[in-house]
């Protein structure tokens, strides 16, 4: 079983301003070498306490590359709806360059409204934009001379620089929620899928229908699926649960700050069905129900890597566990703990036996 970092930046300026937020992240990345976590993973937001330090995670990714020399760079992910495809996939073969060859691209439709509205973007247009973002990055990272008439973006005779240090390209990942539909398409697709197990009403049917629509399309080898969760470790079992409790239970309150406009009623978006639904499950969220859910492992080591039994199980595999090491306004030293004992007690208990998805 493979673990690595995940960055998802949630606090006010006057809570945790950025400069300190990523400085203490890119300080735990520097542990990263010495306890074997596999990746550093960073989101896409905007404007917004919840996410909005990351417009670009592509920036914080190249200085992460600079601190660990052995884990993959994930983009967790990068949104197409709001970037130009000729100047996202420039970024990517850059980022590519500079880390060595160990970027990962994981892609994500986008769900916020005031992101859409800040840009101008019909939310109706989401998944039409995402799959023609994606195709034509594609095509311009593994093609010379790239001609494209999109619905969105057209351009012609383009070779995008710097070309890709991985060929053809880095692998890409697609980002899916709670929806069947998200799922099935990332299958479809023939990309690997990064999810959020706790949010959607049955993860492993979920993961279920990834495998199915990936096989049943006819792509060769097999599927990849990268889950995120929250990790807590301490050596006191009472003591983790105090000090992970709240960073927890603060971030799905700004989850639901973030995302309110699904439950005032009345569909937002013909394309985003079933999110008031998914609104009013994460305003119920709560630390025990993460918990129950397998979306936060909290513990001891012998706790966590017996969590990490039961997930196995349920989950029926995973290739990747992105550990979100420092939620919220969780204080850098408490974070620093964990990320040392989780890497000295319970990532060595899996380096022999790799949770591959099965397929």
């Amino acid at each position: 079983m493979r673990f690595g970092m995940q960055f998802f930046p949630d606090v006010r300026p006057a809570q945790k301003p950025a400069d300190r937020y990523f400085a203490e992240s890119l300080d735990l990345v520097g542990l990263i070498d010495r306890y074997g976590y596999s990746h550093v993973r960073i989101v896409e937001h905007y404007f917004h306490h919840w996410g909005g330090y990351t417009p670009n995670p592509i920036v914080f990714l190249s200085a992460a590359s600079q601190r660990t020399k052995t884990a993959r760079m994930v983009t967790g992910a990068v949104l197409p709806v709001f970037n130009h495809p000729l100047k996202l996939a420039g970024e990517i073969g850059m980022l590519d360059a500079i880390s060595g060859g160990r970027l990962d691209v994981g892609f994500a439709r986008a769900f916020l409204p005031h992101e859409f509205r800040a840009f101008g973007v019909n939310m109706d247009e989401s998944v039409l934009r995402f799959e023609e973002g994606i195709e034509q990055v594609r095509r311009l990272l593994e093609e010379t001379n790239v001609t494209c008439q999109g619905r969105f973006h057209s351009f012609e005779n383009v070779t995008s620089l710097p070309r890709p240090t991985q060929k053809p390209r880095p692998n890409f990942y697609v980002a899916a929620v709670a929806t069947p539909e998200s799922f099935a398409r990332a299958g479809r697709m023939g990309h690997w899928v990064m999810a959020i197990p706790g949010v959607g009403a049955n993860p492993s049917e979920l993961v279920g229908i990834y495998r199915e629509n990936w096989r049943s399309a006819g792509h060769k080898g097999n599927p990849r699926i990268m889950l995120a969760v929250f990790i807590y470790c301490h050596e006191d079992r009472a003591e983790a649960n105090r000090i992970a409790r709240g960073p927890i239970e603060r971030h799905f309150e700004s989850i639901c700050d973030a995302v309110a406009e699904f439950g005032k009623g009345g569909p937002i978006s013909a394309a985003y069905k079933g999110y008031d639904k998914l609104y009013e499950k994460m305003r119920k969220e709560t630390f025990e129900s993460q918990i129950a859910n397998h979306a936060a492992f909290i513990g001891t080591p012998a706790d966590i890597v017996e969590q990490f039994h039961e997930f196995d199980r349920i989950m029926g595999g995973c290739d990747e566990v992105s550990c979100q090491v420092n939620p919220n306004d969780m204080a850098y030293a408490d974070a620093e703990r964990s990320v040392r004992l989780f890497g000295e007690k319970v990532i060595p208990h899996f380096a022999d036996r790799r949770m591959v998805s099965a397929a």
